[in-house]
């Protein structure tokens, strides 16, 4: 009738190193990203700034009727 003797120690250790591993798992299933899904994304803005930038029609200009008189 003798309980098991174990390291408490080592047990802490364990218990710590368990916690730490489901808070990354939760982590990466939130924020996480592949690195080609994120440089995708950074491509695809680009363009569609540049292309933005491309139809302008002129150099920008103060609004006629800015409220100053």
């Amino acid at each position: 009738m003798t309980a098991d003797i174990i390291n408490l120690r080592r047990a802490r250790k364990a218990k710590g190193r368990a916690a730490a591993e489901a808070q990354a798992s939760e982590n990466r299933v939130r924020f996480g990203r592949t690195k080609a899904e994120r440089q995708r994304l950074e491509a695809e803005d680009e363009l569609a700034a540049r292309r933005l930038e491309g139809h302008r029609l002129g150099p920008v200009s103060k609004p006629i009727g800015d409220g100053e008189a």
